[in-house]
Formats: structure tokens, C-alpha cells, sequence
């Protein structure tokens, strides 16, 4: 934990917390700890982890927004909101100051990531209420370049937009900017006319997976990816520099920032990532569970993350007594340039698990793919062909593993 101003900042928001933090405060006085806290790891050893179900049930017990609030709720201007996918949405409220402490952490992204003032920034998704469109809308703006939202269009029309306005970067997901060079294939758009030199992607693994990445750049003609980490929950958390490609960095200024065994909860080098937001003291989360799995790389300087976001704790699954993540599936498929989409089939038969994939690409590509998991897994998962255009092609986290029901 190398950034200096971690400590004080911890024991100002505790301070601030006990006083007038209903969620937190009992939980603090439990704990012993408060504006004294002597270190960060005497707060790693006495305070207890926050889970997204701690969330879920103090909202469910308090509609709608729950207790964990440090100022009066008159105070906070700003909504947001979480998927659910994996569970109860939870609804999160900020303040302009705690906003602000946002915008500041995309300042810093951006700057890592060699985007200038000035640049023209496309931002290619449809405006929700996800914490990430707004808090790097609003921070590109901030910091000077000209924005250009892509809500509400067809994959057509935001490449026409990009081209017209000769935007230097957009955001995105990883699967995203794959199907826009798809789409402009498709609609006989030359990507050679873009001026896109950079692209932003978060909201799912890829941007620091080589194969993925490499794939996305050679769609967009050799412009350098930069992968992002951050959660509705917590705010932009971690940045790529430019020319450091497969590493996440941690903003250690904002974020006090460990990796735990997901299992024991002792410390580990590669792990579940917990969090603890030192400056978004009216919407705070201390020592938050992320459910992702991450691996420290300490012959970097700093907070360091090899690989970006490896997976999800609760995603792996154990098929014939080996483990497999999704992230581990989506390298291998994105390594075969042929596959232009796919899509993951689990069926559990009671306690076993069993994969099969669908693949949009010719048969010899299917084929390759097969013998590749193969060598990858000592398994055998079927690979069959499925039409083209049949599989989903969300602009969104893609939703590539589908559960097929169960007998138990």
C-alpha cells in the first residue's frame, strides 16, 4: 500500500462515517475502530467485509435507497443503479462533492491512457442508469474534449457518426467494439476512414486478455486498447497506462485497495479484489467484496494487477474435476480469427456440469476451437456451427453463458 495519503484519508472517513453513518457506524463501533485507527492494517484485520447482499438486505429493510448515507438525503442529486443480473439491483445515490471525488479518478484514466484535451470521444452505448456512461461522459467534458454520444442508434449510424466527427477514442465493450468492425464489414463501411487511435473498454474481461485485445486493434487498424476496471458500487477504480498493455493499476490516492482468498478471506497475491472507497465518504463502501478475481503483479511499482480482471468468484465452473472460467473460454474462441461470435451451453446433471459451445465460423474453424479447449482443459467440449447472425450481439456486458436447467 504505497500511497502515503491513505492512512489519513481512512481515518477521515471513519470519522465522518461513525458520526452520522447509519449503516456503517454500528458497524465501526463493533469493530472498534474510528478516527484513531492506528494503520491500514489494523483496519484490514478489524473491519469486516461488506457484501453486495449487505447491500441488498439493508435496502430491501429501508426502500428505497437503504441507510448508508453519510449527509441527509436531501443532499444527494445523483442516481444510479447496478444490473442485477446476479442479483437485486441496489440503487446508489451520490452527492455533487462525492461525484466530483469521481470525475477527478477519470481525470487521472484519462490522462494515463495519452487522451488530450480537445480529443473528439465517442462514447458507443446507450445512456442507463449505469454509474460508468455518466461519471466518463462528464469527466471527458471536464476535462476538455469534445463528447459525442452514441445513444439510442444503430451500430451503422455510430460508425457513420465516428468517421464524420473523426473521433480519436471511444468507449466501449470489448464485445462491442468487435461488433462495430463486424457491422462495418457489413454495411461496407472502410474502418480505414476512422481517426479512432484509442479505445476505451470495460464492463466485462477482454481488454487485457492478449487475444482479445490484439483482435480489437487489428479491427480497428492497429489502435491501441486501454482496459478500465470499476463498479457501479465503488466508481472508476483502475487505469491502463498507454504503451502498458495487460496491466491494471489502482488508484491508491481513491481506493485502499486488497486481494483476499476468496475462500478464507486472508490475504493473498491473487484473489477476490476488496475495496474501500477513501473519498466517496457520502456513498462509501468500506472493505467491499468485488466477486472479482484478480492477481497482484509486485515487481511493478504501485498496486498493480497482471491480466486485469480474470474472472468472476462465483462464474468458475468444475466440469469432470477441472476448474474453467468464462475469461480463460473467451481467449482461447478470440485467438481463432474465424469465429465472428459464440455462445456457451452449461447443463448440469445433479452434481456434474457439462459445456458445450456454439460458434458463428466455418466448420474448420469449429473444428480448430475444439482441439484448442481440448488442449487447453484435457476435456472434450463439443463446438457445433451455428447460423450466421443467429447469436446475440449485445452493445452491453455480453451474456455469453447460458444455464440450461438442471436434474437434480
Amino acid at each position: 500500500m504505497s500511497d502515503l495519503s491513505q492512512l489519513p484519508r481512512l481515518r477521515a472517513l471513519l470519522a465522518a462515517l461513525a458520526r452520522s453513518n447509519r449503516f456503517y457506524a454500528p458497524r465501526l463501533h463493533g469493530a472498534g475502530l474510528g478516527a484513531d485507527c492506528a494503520s491500514l492494517e489494523e483496519f484490514s484485520a478489524r473491519m469486516p467485509f461488506t457484501t453486495k447482499g449487505d447491500l441488498v438486505a439493508d435496502q430491501l429493510a429501508h426502500p428505497p435507497y437503504g441507510t448508508n448515507h453519510t449527509s441527509p438525503l436531501a443532499a444527494y442529486t445523483r442516481f444510479c443503479q447496478t444490473s442485477g443480473t446476479t442479483s437485486t439491483p441496489l440503487s446508489i445515490l451520490d452527492t455533487p462533492e462525492s461525484w466530483d471525488w469521481m470525475l477527478e479518478n477519470w481525470r487521472i484514466i484519462l490522462e494515463a491512457g495519452g487522451i488530450r484535451p480537445g480529443d473528439r470521444v465517442y462514447f458507443a452505448f446507450s445512456f442507463g442508469p449505469f454509474l460508468g456512461f455518466w461519471t466518463a461522459f462528464e469527466a471527458a467534458v471536464k476535462y476538455g474534449c469534445l463528447c459525442l454520444p452514441g445513444g439510442g442508434l444503430t451500430s451503422g449510424a455510430r460508425l457513420k457518426m465516428m468517421i464524420r466527427h473523426q473521433a480519436r477514442v471511444f468507449f466501449g465493450t470489448p464485445t462491442y467494439a468487435l461488433r462495430l468492425a463486424e457491422a462495418a464489414a457489413e454495411e461496407g463501411i472502410d474502418l480505414r476512414e476512422s481517426a479512432v487511435e484509442k479505445i476505451i473498454v470495460a464492463g466485462e474481461p477482454g481488454g487485457s486478455v492478449p487475444s482479445v485485445r490484439e483482435r480489437i486493434s487489428a479491427a480497428w487498424h492497429g489502435a491501441e486498447v486501454l482496459d478500465h476496471y470499476g463498479l457501479t458500487e465503488v466508481g472508476p477504480t483502475a487505469y491502463q497506462r498507454t504503451g502498458e498493455a495487460g496491466v491494471l493499476r489502482i488508484i491508491e490516492s481513491s481506493y485502499l485497495a486488497e486481494i483476499v482468498d476468496p475462500q478464507t478471506g486472508a490475504p493473498a497475491d491473487e484473489g477476490e479484489m476488496i475495496l474501500t472507497t477513501l473519498g466517496r465518504t457520502d456513498s462509501p463502501l468500506l472493505r467491499y467484496r468485488t466477486g472479482d478475481l484478480v492477481k497482484r503483479d509486485r515487481t511493478l511499482d504501485g498496486f498493480a494487477l497482471r491480466g486485469g480482471v480474470l474472472g468472476r468468484v462465483d462464474d468458475m465452473i468444475v466440469v469432470r474435476g477441472v476448474n474453467i472460467y468464462p475469461s480463460a473460454v473467451d481467449a482461447i474462441v478470440r485467438a481463432i480469427a474465424e469465429i465472428r461470435e459464440y455462445r456457451v451451453h452449461v447443463r448440469r446433471a445433479g452434481a456434474l456440469w457439462d459445456l458445450s459451445v456454439e460458434v458463428e465460423a466455418p466448420t474448420p474453424a469449429a473444428q480448430q476451437l475444439e482441439r484448442a479447449l481440448t488442449a487447453a482443459f484435457s476435456l472434450r467440449i463439443p463446438v457445433v456451427c451455428a447460423p450466421a447472425g443467429s447469436l446475440p450481439r449485445p452493445e452491453m456486458k455480453a451474456r455469453r453463458w447460458v444455464v440450461e436447467g438442471s436434474n437434480q
